[in-house]
């Protein structure tokens, strides 16, 4: 089974676990898998089907690490993790890789044992309440319950907007998303507050999900990405260096569809970036052509924005500042030379 579903926290091979500063690229050779850790199951960016097969944003992100490291986007386990395991599993060597709605912070990226090789996704937190409230602004809804999730920023930032801003509320702490979901849709709380992706991925868990609005207001910075274990430095540079590839990739307009034709583009550019002239996968300790095998393999960024997010996708996100900076958004990488 290419996609397979780990549901405890203690791989079967713990010889195969990574120790802090193991070499993670061996490691994962050995193993013949990069072991991800994802979400609990949020539609568009982390969720398994009934027939177990994983899909989303964050998936991808993870098959793009697979495509570079081993050559095949499908030699992937995902460890589902709640935001208290999260992580605990990354430090242990339980998983390779946390790509899990994470948000980049100081404390994190310096206190946890951890790093975050880049921003994935520009989000930010908003609240999500029922239409017939007709409530159209966070400024009004003062003296209203609001859920948020155990161990996550959202707590400290609805306590900072409604403390600046005078208003009243009373948190109600719940420790899954699932769980918010379910007091949301049952009246325990009158607003969910979390990053406003995830509002639209869990309004399409509610019995009437049209019947629930996002407010406007985004009140913090949400930059969420990847992240590996400190100590691993050849490891840090792949994981960053295939989200890099993604965003080169769709700047170049190179696709899932044109990479093999992009082997001789008269573009030097593209076939440098493919891997068809020079090495750069030399220096990261990987095959010449990895970041050909990423593209090949998961598209480029637009395209997993796209079908995972988009306009393509049941949430149908606008790309916002999540465009490439030439388009407006702020979504920029580091040329692959």
């Amino acid at each position: 089974m290419k996609h397979a579903i780990i549901t405890t926290l203690v791989l079967g091979t713990a010889a195969l676990a990574a120790p802090a500063k193991a070499d993670t690229l061996d490691i994962v050779k050995q193993r013949g898998m990069v072991t991800c850790g994802v979400s609990q199951g949020v539609a568009g960016f982390s969720a398994p089907d009934d027939t177990g097969k994983w899909s989303g944003f964050d998936i991808d992100i993870c098959r793009a690490v697979a495509a570079a490291a081993l050559g095949d986007a499908d030699k992937v386990s995902y460890v589902p993790l709640s935001t208290n395991e999260r992580f605990t599993a990354l430090q242990s060597g339980t998983v390779d890789l946390l790509s899990r709605q994470t948000t980049w912070t100081l404390s994190r990226d310096a206190g946890l044992g951890i790093r975050f090789v880049g921003t994935a996704y520009y989000d930010g937190q908003g609240f999500m309440v029922r239409k017939e409230l007709d409530i159209d602004s966070a400024l009004k809804l003062s003296g209203a319950t609001v859920c948020t999730e155990q161990g996550t920023t959202t707590e400290q930032n609805v306590a900072d907007y409604f403390g600046a801003n005078k208003l009243k509320y009373e948190p109600v702490v719940i420790d899954s998303a699932d769980a918010i979901v379910k007091a949301f849709d049952t009246g325990r709380c009158d607003v969910y507050t979390t990053d406003a992706s995830a509002l639209y991925a869990q309004r399409l868990k509610l019995a009437d999900p049209a019947a629930y609005v996002v407010l406007p207001e985004i009140i913090s910075k949400e930059p969420l990405g990847p992240a590996v274990r400190q100590g691993d430095d050849k490891w840090f540079s792949i994981v960053r260096w295939a989200l890099f590839a993604l965003v080169e990739a769709e700047e170049l307009g190179i696709t899932q569809a044109n990479a093999e034709a992009g082997l001789t583009s008269a573009n030097p550019a593209i076939r440098r970036f493919l891997g068809a002239e020079g090495d750069s996968g030399q220096q990261l300790g990987l095959d010449p052509r990895w970041s050909y095998n990423i593209v090949s393999k998961v598209g480029n960024y637009g395209e997993i924005f796209e079908r995972n997010l988009g306009q393509s996708s049941e949430l149908k996100i606008d790309r916002g500042i999540n465009a490439l900076w030439n388009a407006g958004g702020l979504m920029y990488a580091p040329p692959v030379r």
